[in-house]
This record gives C-alpha cells, structure tokens and sequence, in this order.
C-alpha cells in the first residue's frame, strides 16, 4: 500500500533517534524524547487549500524539522509514518 496526500499535506518518516549523546552517554528508552527531524515521502499536490493557493516547498527526499505536536500518526504495513500540514514543517534540513 501506499500513502498519497491530498492538499497541503506531508507525510514524514520519522529518523532514527540517537541512541548515545555526543559524549558517549546511552540514552534510556523512556528518557529519549521523539525527534522532530524526518524525512519527506509524499507530498500533496497544494493548490486551492481553505480559498488561498498553496505552492508546495518540499518534495520527496527532504530532511526536514516540524512541529513537536503536529500531524497524525499513520501505521501502514508495520510502518509507521506522520502525516502533516506542510505549514507544521519548519525546515528544510540541507547538507
């Protein structure tokens, strides 16, 4: 199966958090906060969206930084991806 968005929607997966700090320190499960830093998968075609016209800013393959409570989690062939607005996405992540 595959998500397709529709309007000004994104879906993220989510990277992989750090599992030690630069230091060398092991992060504990429950302590580690969810990283606000994924990957771009699909992105909507924009377009009319609530009467103002939406230009997509992202595509497919960006690394980018969202809001720590936005979008909704989506669980796909045992998969898990987030499904934003892409005003929820703050950045774009470049090399």
């Amino acid at each position: 199966m595959k998500l397709v968005p529709l309007g000004d929607r994104v879906v993220l997966k989510q990277l992989a958090a750090e599992e030690t700090t630069k230091s060398g320190i092991v992060l504990p499960g429950q302590s580690k906060e969810k990283p606000q830093q994924a990957e771009v998968i699909a992105v909507g075609p924009g377009g009319m969206v609530d009467g103002k016209e939406i230009k997509m800013e992202v595509k497919v393959g960006d690394q980018v930084i969202y809001s720590k409570y936005a979008g909704t989690d989506v669980k796909l062939d045992e998969e898990e991806f987030i499904v934003v607005r892409q005003s929820d996405i703050l950045a774009i992540v470049e090399a």
